[in-house]
């Protein structure tokens, strides 16, 4: 993982390229982070590429409910000679949830960008595929998000069904 100073040296080289791209950093607990304004998300990953992060390891995303910016993607990189490991972050708001897609560009996004999209309702403008992955396409609501109603149907444990405590309560 790049150090604190490392970390630094990093961000203003992607400042040096775009001064509007990287928000701010954080170093906390050995893990580097730099948090990026999510318009400039290809262009940022792109430039990490070149410094040596060719691997997209995994996106995830975020709410980080009552906050706003509400909504976040994380995209974790990792340099596979050194074995350093960056997490690239960004938040969009509720109202506009709009990220460009990196997925022509990083194949391996292309499902984990659809179930953020499932999940939270971030939207990746240039995906390839953008529908439901893992809910029902006529689904509605996205389930991780931190203020989706807790409850709905019982679930049925089969187990217990002769014991009459089948259902949850």
């Amino acid at each position: 993982m790049p150090d604190a100073v490392g970390l630094e040296l990093l961000a203003q080289e992607l400042r040096e390229a775009d001064p509007a791209s990287v928000v701010d950093t954080l170093y906390f607990r050995d893990k580097a982070q730099i948090i990026v304004n999510s318009a400039m998300i290809v262009a940022v990953l792109e430039q990490l590429r070149a410094k040596g992060f060719g691997l997209l390891a995994s996106v995830h995303g975020v709410d980080y409910y009552p906050e706003e910016p509400r909504l976040g993607v994380h995209y974790e990189m990792l340099d596979m000679d050194t074995v350093d490991r960056l997490t690239v972050k960004l938040r969009v708001p509720l109202d506009s949830p709009n990220v460009p897609s990196v997925t022509p560009t990083w194949p391996t996004a292309n499902h984990q960008e659809r179930e953020v999209y499932d999940m939270f309702g971030v939207i990746f403008t240039g995906h390839p595929d953008m529908r439901r992955i893992l809910m029902p396409e006529d689904y509605e609501g996205h389930p991780q998000r931190r203020d989706f109603p807790i409850g709905g149907e019982p679930i049925l444990f089969t187990i217990d069904e002769a014991e009459g405590t089948a259902y949850t309560q």
